[in-house]
């Protein structure tokens, strides 16, 4: 699919004014403390990017890396970790960054799994949330937009490992 075949969702410029929104709010609820952002990889990255730096706390950062989806639109309903975390969070303020929430299915199992090691405490912040498609049972904390269930691309997230690259979000 061509990039002129896809259609603007969010732009840039909304994307960045949200995210220094989301940052104030992170910086007043992390004041004297030293949170630890975990990222979420591949798609997460360049909402991470952005997000930290307009983080003026202390923090740390580390990423893992799950999959669920393979080179497909739909999940496989199973969730596999490729890749492990480098830090200790027992005992720290963790703060998960993902790209999207669609099923829930993903952030339910990392949550588990972190919450094995013993955080004091967890947050979660999520460019995208699909309310229409999630079953959660868990808050995100900090949330970009709330979306439709649209299939969209740009700015760390994917399709094949696609369209990653481009600064605003569209439907594919």
């Amino acid at each position: 699919m061509e990039k002129t075949k896809l259609q603007v969702f969010i732009k840039p410029s909304q994307l960045s004014r949200r995210i220094k929104q989301l940052a104030a709010d992170i910086n007043h609820d992390y004041r004297n403390k030293i949170p630890i952002f975990i990222g979420v990889l591949n798609g997460a990255f360049i909402f991470m990017s952005d997000l930290i730096r307009e983080i003026n706390v202390k923090c740390e950062v580390d990423f893992l890396k799950l999959s669920s989806y393979g080179d497909s639109k739909i999940s496989s309903g199973e969730v596999k970790t490729i890749k492990e975390l480098n830090c200790d969070v027992k005992g720290r303020d963790v703060i998960i960054v993902e790209d999207i929430i669609d099923s829930g299915l993903s952030m339910k199992y990392m949550l588990s799994q972190i919450k094995k090691h013993k955080p004091k405490s967890v947050r979660l912040a999520a460019l995208l949330h699909k309310k229409d498609v999630a079953k959660i049972d868990f808050k995100i904390d900090y949330l970009g937009f709330a979306i439709d269930n649209k299939f969209v691309v740009g700015y760390g997230l994917d399709f094949a490992q696609r369209y990653r690259n481009l600064k605003g979000i569209y439907v594919l």
